[in-house]
């Protein structure tokens, strides 16, 4: 059987309603995955390279980033997250209200591992994601925490 731990997820939102959604999402899912949230794009790099308060932060085993952050945006997160040899394996699922083609594309050149409009709707939104928990959690294979390469 597959390892059963909790995934540790990062959302990188600045949107304090998107951020309620989407724990609301994870706990209607019933899986005991941890979601730690970061406001921008900052304080994701220093969560995700234990700098500046965030030394004892878990490593993420999964990333869902927004692309418009204050401070530092997320298309320059994920161009440092997936420049990084010892961060670039953590999976990026874009999240975000963009539906432009140059975001996507962008995206996809930054190496982000899916992108996904955020919907407008309360239910959809919710049901996009538990859809990307869901498949995280139980179809794709992720490294083991802190697995290099």
């Amino acid at each position: 059987m597959a390892d059963m731990r909790p995934i540790e997820v990062l959302l990188v939102e600045d949107d304090p309603g998107d951020v309620l959604l989407t724990r609301e999402a994870f706990e209607l899912n019933k899986v005991s995955n941890r979601l730690n949230v970061v406001n921008d794009g900052e304080q994701a790099m220093a969560f995700l390279r234990r700098e500046d308060g965030y030394h004892d932060a878990p490593r993420p085993d999964l990333i869902l980033l927004d692309l418009n952050l204050p401070r530092k945006d997320g298309r320059e997160v994920l161009a440092d997250v997936k420049a990084d040899v010892t961060l670039r394996s953590i999976p990026v699922v874009v999240l975000t209200t963009s539906e432009a083609e140059e975001d996507i594309l962008r995206s996809y050149h930054l190496h982000a591992n899916a992108y996904v409009s955020k919907p407008v709707d309360f239910n959809q939104f919710i049901r996009v994601v538990r859809q990307i928990d869901e498949f995280f959690v139980t179809v794709v294979k992720l490294p083991s925490s802190g697995d290099q390469y």
